[in-house]
């Protein structure tokens, strides 16, 4: 699978609940974070397709998970093709969304996390312009204690210098080195492009890495 794969992305359904979600076996990469962060503007840059994660100037928008087909992987010689997929998951940590469904959220995407094995990866969505929140350092720290590889796409880089994306991308990693995080990072841009096709080929290679279950 080469990065220009995600190209073919394709919405597949929008889930309340894991139990609603695609079987689960292939591989599958999440994609995270706090609502207004950028992520459905990124999930349209990634795969290449302007309308295909909705985006809105309303925060909080994404309260479902939604699931975008790839092209199936190439598995080892003798062996099936493997289902690959891209999940949206709720934005979260908007006030305005009511108690009840950002409960109900909590607990939707604890389980996932936990349960699903086909889950190869996070990509999380922070914007670049503030520091990493709870709900960040939760999934970063998640992410370290489970060995679930996470990668941080520091969102809306165009709005601040070159020189102050490139100090808070080195603080990020700084902090990684400093818990023993084995996560990655870097500077994107939706709207400049910055970072496409480093993140897109950064997806992929999780879609290829066996979690240790699998090992």
């Amino acid at each position: 699978m080469s990065s220009n794969t995600l190209n073919g992305a394709r919405f597949v359904l929008a889930a309340n609940e894991i139990t609603q979600l695609p079987y689960d076996q292939g591989a599958e990469v999440a994609f995270a974070g706090r609502s207004n962060a950028g992520k459905s503007s990124a999930l349209n840059a990634l795969t290449g397709h302007t309308g295909l994660a909705r985006t809105s100037k309303t925060p909080g928008r994404t309260q479902l998970m939604v699931v975008f087909d790839l092209p199936p992987l190439k598995g080892p010689e003798g062996t099936s093709p493997l289902e690959a997929r891209l999940v949206d998951l709720p934005g979260y940590g908007y006030a305005k969304v009511p108690e009840a469904m950002r409960a109900h959220w909590r607990g939707e995407i604890d389980a996932y996390l936990k349960m699903r094995r086909s889950l190869r990866g996070i990509v999380l969505i922070v914007d670049i312009r503030h520091e990493l929140k709870d709900f960040d350092r939760t999934m970063i720290e998640f992410c370290a204690a489970t060995e679930l590889p996470c990668h941080v796409l520091m969102t809306k880089a165009d709005k601040i210098s070159r020189g102050q994306a490139s100090k808070a991308l080195e603080a990020l990693r700084k902090e990684f080195r400093t818990q023993g995080v084995a996560g990655t990072a870097q500077v994107f841009s939706s709207l400049a492009k910055t970072g496409v096709e480093e993140a897109r080929a950064r997806i992929v290679e999780l879609l290829h890495t066996p979690r240790p279950h699998e090992l």
